[in-house]
């Protein structure tokens, strides 16, 4: 299969994220005699400044990490504010502005990750990211496009316009886009460490914002967060584990679908029977998600009997061969980002991390240069619904970030930011590296689908127009056979699908082989 991008390879280290300089800090900050850990948190950082309609320091994160032959995943995402009660909210949740902002948990989880495995001082892990705040980048094409589609938004907070949309317009391709503000703030983070943001002048000054913006977050909401250190699950699919972070992210969807598909023999199916199967085995899987998915704090989730094979056998069960089911949700876009590191001792991070929609709620607080989130969209407010608002409490997310391995041993670290999508695409992927034996580049450039089904989206209102969107790169064939089995098809263009995958595939000399999706501004780096 022809590729768009080489496939890069390195001994000493690799690194793969949804911007060219995100990547390049990760690498300039593993030349320098920093692990994954470090390497993951300069990537993070920067992200949050060069993709600020993706993440920031306003956002959330989950950074799953294998450091030492130790697995963790460091939660750092944010619960509702005190003041947050389903009563107030009467007409339904705000999708953006002031009211759809919950309290931001990414920098908690990078500084537990720096605090548990962190090699080199946390001020420095912060200079590329303080650099670019205050020199600038260069506004891409998908850059420019997404701020186009979010004038409006950003357009109702003048701080945000200011440095986003000024004049009410998208800057030209290639504007240098300046964060003065997120700079100053940035080092006062570097001076002070994560624990600033929460607890102290930090905590103040963005508290202050938020009550002259009508945001909910106080001193007391802010004082109250503490990221979660958890254990990552896993299941076998054909010999290898795969690891996914916990609830309250909805990895366990992906293992789901993989326990699921394993009862059919993929390899030896056509394109369209590999597609039908996995389809299906995505809409069973959405269903439990829809009925389990959440903060684990506040009820029971239970992925014993939801990842067991009777489950799976149960579940497989249900699927024709030749006919696409109807499954439409009970009740369940948003935008992210993806990066994963591996360095040269075999320490890897698969992060991901989100403002939820593009630039978040679209408001930025006072002066500290801070974009909001807007995660308060993906709560319910249904009485009795596992993802039922409530304060404190931490909304389901649809972020996760996976890694395979084989025999104890990593054999890959693989994600993409896309909602709803993320999952489905990161089991296609899982599938094309192991089933059909693809190299990273050529698995994550492979024609891909995603199934949308009534009712399944994450933001409010709960949107699903029951679609499957495929590339048209599959094949005539392809897209007839699916239509005849009952696929309601949205055809697409090439490399016009969902997503923005990175992979990095370690192999059993040590070599690192690292992908990067075209079809956004990722870019993957080895040495």
């Amino acid at each position: 299969m022809r590729t768009h991008r080489p496939l890069l390879m390195g001994r000493h280290g690799a690194v793969g994220s949804n911007h060219p300089m995100a990547t390049q800090a990760g690498l300039d900050t593993l030349r320098g005699g920093g692990n994954a850990a470090d390497a993951a948190i300069a990537v993070a950082l920067a992200l949050g400044v060069v993709e600020p309609m993706m993440s920031g320091l306003g956002g959330d994160g989950f950074y799953h990490a294998w450091v030492g032959g130790k697995a963790e995943v460091f939660n750092g995402t944010g619960p509702a504010a005190a003041a947050a009660k389903s009563e107030a909210f009467p007409a339904g949740i705000e999708i953006e502005g002031p009211r759809s902002v919950s309290v931001p948990g990414m920098l908690g989880g990078i500084g537990a990750l720096h605090a548990a495995h962190g090699r080199l001082p946390w001020a420095k892990l912060c200079e590329p990211a303080i650099g670019l705040a205050r020199g600038g980048y260069g506004l891409t094409v998908h850059g420019r496009n997404f701020a186009a589609d979010n004038v409006k938004k950003l357009g109702a907070d003048p701080r945000s316009a200011a440095v986003f949309v000024p004049g009410g317009k998208a800057p030209a391709l290639g504007t240098i886009i300046v964060q003065e503000n997120l700079a100053r703030t940035l080092e006062i983070i570097a001076a002070e460490g994560a624990e600033t943001f929460y607890r102290g002048r930090l905590a103040k000054a963005l508290a202050a914002s938020c009550a002259e913006r009508g945001v909910a977050i106080t001193e007391a909401d802010l004082a109250a967060f503490h990221p979660e250190v958890q254990e990552p699950i896993a299941i076998t699919y054909r010999g290898f584990e795969i690891r996914q972070t916990p609830p309250n992210s909805t990895g366990f969807t992906m293992l789901q679908i993989l326990k699921i598909a394993e009862r059919f023999d993929l390899a030896a199916m056509d394109e369209a029977a590999r597609t039908h199967i996995l389809v299906e085995a995505k809409k069973l899987a959405f269903l439990d998600r829809e009925r389990f998915g959440a903060d684990p704090r506040f009820g029971a989730i239970p992925l014993e009997r939801l990842l067991s094979d009777a489950h799976a056998d149960a579940l497989a069960a249900r699927i024709s061969r030749d006919r696409a089911a109807d499954m439409a949700q009970t009740a369940m876009a948003a935008d992210t980002t993806y990066f994963c590191v591996v360095d040269g001792e075999g320490n890897a991070i698969s992060g991901i991390q989100s403002l939820n929609s593009l630039y978040g709620s679209g408001v930025t607080a006072g002066e500290t240069g801070v974009l909001l989130n807007n995660r308060m969209a993906y709560w319910h407010l249904a009485e009795g619904h596992a993802n039922r608002l409530a304060p404190g409490k931490r909304v389901r997310h649809t972020m996760n970030a996976p890694m395979i391995f084989r025999n104890g041993e990593l054999w890959a670290v693989l994600g993409t930011p896309g909602a709803d999508n993320q999952v489905q695409v990161n089991s296609q992927v899982a599938v094309s590296l192991i089933d059909l034996g693809l190299d990273p580049q050529e698995a994550l450039e492979r024609p891909r689908w995603t199934s949308s089904q009534p009712h399944q989206g994450a933001n409010w209102p709960h949107e699903g127009d029951g679609k499957l969107t495929i590339e048209r790169d599959v094949g005539e064939e392809t897209l007839a056979a699916l239509t005849a089995r009952g696929h309601q098809l949205t055809p697409v263009g090439h490399l016009e699908g969902p997503c923005s995958m990175q992979v990095i595939r370690v192999l059993d000399n040590g070599i690192k082989m690292a992908a990067s999706d075209p079809r956004r501004d990722g870019w993957a780096g080895a040495f």
